[in-house]
């Protein structure tokens, strides 16, 4: 299992962990709402439930980070793709060493036999 799973499924765990005590939270001051009638109880039993839907949407968006993580790391570099600003870094000695086995056209010997 790699370091990507492993991290995906602990957060996943803890913040099905935070669900169920924020289920357990809510019915717990939904009681004391009910009960005492006063308005600070409601407005904490609605803070504790946009923290469960905020860690609901968490979830979601685990999802999609872990999806996106897994394609960028599953794509093959393209063949033929297009390289820009490449840079040799190394002497004309290398330079030439490289390029020996390369067929490359001289210009110089084209020109002298079209002009005679």
């Amino acid at each position: 299992m790699s370091d990507i799973d492993k991290d995906y499924e602990h957060i996943r765990s803890s913040l099905y962990d935070l669900m169920d005590h924020g289920n357990e939270s809510i019915e717990l001051m939904m009681e004391l709402a009910r009960e005492s009638e006063h308005p600070r109880a409601f407005e904490v039993l609605g803070q504790l439930i946009k923290q469960n839907a905020d860690i609901s949407e968490k979830l979601m968006k685990l999802q999609k980070s872990k999806k996106e993580v897994l394609t960028v790391d599953d794509q093959p570099a393209l063949e033929g793709s297009v390289t820009n600003n490449n840079v040799f870094i190394g002497s004309t000695t290398d330079l030439q060493r490289m390029l020996q086995d390369e067929k490359v056209i001289n210009h110089e010997n084209s020109e002298d036999k079209s002009v005679s």
